[in-house]
């Protein structure tokens, strides 16, 4: 009698892969809760869920880096132990992670070459060379294979991780959020061609997004997780976004959730006004970056009062530069930045009297003091002001009763106003920053990438706050790699490439297209001026 685990003779073509209750502890927080999920061969499975949801424990556990407490995967209908990723690797599975793993002074040659482990002392380069070129014209992409990733975008890095693994012909490939650092153009090319190998039989796919469009685009089937439990697993051809929404906050049909109650979470209410003042007014403003490069190239744009100004691009062109030395976070090499038509140095006495707020990105590292209390996090703001300061001694019992009410009204998990705000969760750091931002008048807001890591309720809660900022007549900067989120909350968009504007129009009548190829420099623009997106 055969062992179900005995080895089996590797096969070609797409596999079914199937997981039978699979259960992944980690001391008592349990982060995949009995989940059973299809793969069904030839197929794009989608994974749809919030930050925290089990997505990437559960193809962990798939490719071999987390040993399940309880349950089963299942390949071609057998059980697999699947020990660790080499053991995946010789079952067929390939997954390409979030975060690049090229080796940064080969070329792109010995990359592909090394994704295959076992290496002889001498690399045959004629005969690896010729086999090379004979895969990249298979390829759905092609890449030089002498360039070096030092010298590629993120998005080639990205689709060479993808090629490294189609280069070892893998029956399942697993894609954790492909498309981050993707512009529009290269998310289609990249996720059209895996979709069409797919269905070709040639490979599974497995994909983490939290990207609804591409979801629906697509992906064959999909799978929402809340809490590391499967809320439910559907064709996409027999559902839709809000449905799935729906499912990735906890309302099913079975919670109760009301009818059209996500439909009605997803709108915005962006209120018509009148063309209001210059608010916000940046001109010829040059930043170094890190290494004392040029990173801002003589940027000037407007920002109106009662008008959500976007800036849309691949990450790593300037936005974090231009957006720390608009905060006062960094030296502005020239140009000027005028605030109502005052000269803007970022000084605390000009942000209360300006009514100047912000949030910037990674907000723990940014925006706080991560051994102080959540309280007096959220009292930097007017910690020196009455009532919390009076004749020059500080009030902490105002700071925090005032920290309770935001903690209340911005729905922060803390275990109280006393806590180091490092011990927070990012998306809960997000909100606090965000409550102390947002309290009292808020006349300019600058804010870069608001809603990362924060699970889909807060997404639109956040959204709605920031719109409620420019309804009230506030001018809103907003930076953000997601143009979904750019489209549904901007009034004029302008794209960021290479530390200049490139492009500029209204959010209105933007074609997403049309931004992606801007985004990813194929439009070689001076300048954008003020009157193109007029």
């Amino acid at each position: 009698m055969t062992a179900p685990l005995d080895p089996i003779p590797p096969r070609s073509g797409a596999l079914a892969l199937s997981t039978y209750q699979l259960t992944k502890r980690f001391g008592a927080f349990t982060a995949l809760d009995h989940v059973d999920i299809e793969v069904r061969p030839g197929t794009v499975h989608a994974l749809l869920g919030e930050n925290g949801a089990g997505k990437s424990t559960l193809v962990k556990a798939i490719v071999g880096y987390h040993q399940p407490d309880d349950g089963a995967v299942l390949i071609d209908g057998r059980e697999r132990a699947i020990t660790s990723p080499v053991v995946a690797r010789e079952l067929g599975i390939g997954m390409v992670y979030q975060h690049f793993t090229v080796v940064p002074g080969m070329t792109v040659a010995e990359n592909l070459l090394l994704a295959r482990g076992a290496l002889p002392a001498v690399v045959p380069w004629k005969r690896v060379r010729a086999e090379l070129e004979a895969f990249m014209a298979t390829t759905p992409f092609r890449l030089d294979l002498d360039a070096r990733p030092m010298d590629l975008s993120a998005g080639e890095k990205q689709k060479l991780e993808i090629l490294k693994q189609l280069f070892l012909k893998p029956r399942l490939l697993i894609l954790d959020e492909p498309t981050s650092v993707l512009t529009p153009q290269e998310a289609d090319e990249v996720l059209g061609a895996l979709r069409d190998r797919a269905h070709a039989g040639e490979v599974s796919v497995i994909m983490i997004s939290h990207k609804f469009r591409e979801v629906m685009e697509v992906a064959d089937d999909v799978s929402v997780l809340r809490r590391g439990k499967l809320m439910g697993s559907h064709r996409v051809a027999q559902t839709t976004p809000a449905l799935l929404g729906a499912e990735m906050m906890g309302l099913t049909a079975a919670a109760g959730a009301p009818a059209g109650a996500v439909a009605q979470a997803e709108a915005l209410t962006r209120e018509a006004l009148p063309q209001g003042p210059v608010r916000l007014e940046v001109e010829g403003l040059c930043v170094a970056g890190d290494r004392g490069e040029r990173a801002v190239h003589g940027l000037s744009l407007t920002v109106r009062a009662g008008e959500i100004v976007g800036i849309a691009g691949v990450s790593g062109n300037g936005q974090r530069e231009l957006m720390e030395a608009l905060v006062g976070q960094r030296d502005r090499e020239s140009g000027t930045v005028r605030l109502a038509g005052e000269r803007y140095d970022a000084r605390r006495e000009q942000n209360q009297r300006l009514h100047v707020r912000s949030l910037p990105e990674e907000p723990l590292r940014n925006a706080c003091v991560g051994d102080l209390s959540v309280a007096l996090n959220m009292g930097l703001r007017r910690f020196d002001q009455a009532p919390a300061a009076r004749f020059g001694w500080l009030h902490g019992g105002v700071l925090r009763e005032q920290a309770r009410a935001l903690i209340q009204a911005y729905k922060v998990k803390t275990q109280g106003e006393n806590a180091p705000i490092r011990s927070l969760s990012g998306g809960n750091v997000q909100r606090a920053v965000l409550a102390r931002e947002l309290d009292g008048q808020v006349d300019v807001l600058l804010v870069s990438n608001p809603v990362f890591g924060l699970d889909f309720a807060a997404v639109h809660e956040i959204h709605a706050r920031i719109m409620a900022v420019r309804n009230r007549g506030g001018a809103v900067l907003l930076v953000s790699e997601d143009l979904d989120e750019l489209l549904k909350l901007a009034d004029r968009i302008v794209v960021m490439s290479e530390g200049r504007l490139v492009h500029a129009c209204s959010a209105a009548e933007a074609d997403r297209h049309v931004l992606g190829s801007f985004m990813g420099g194929h439009h070689h623009a001076e300048h954008a001026t003020e009157q193109e997106a007029a």
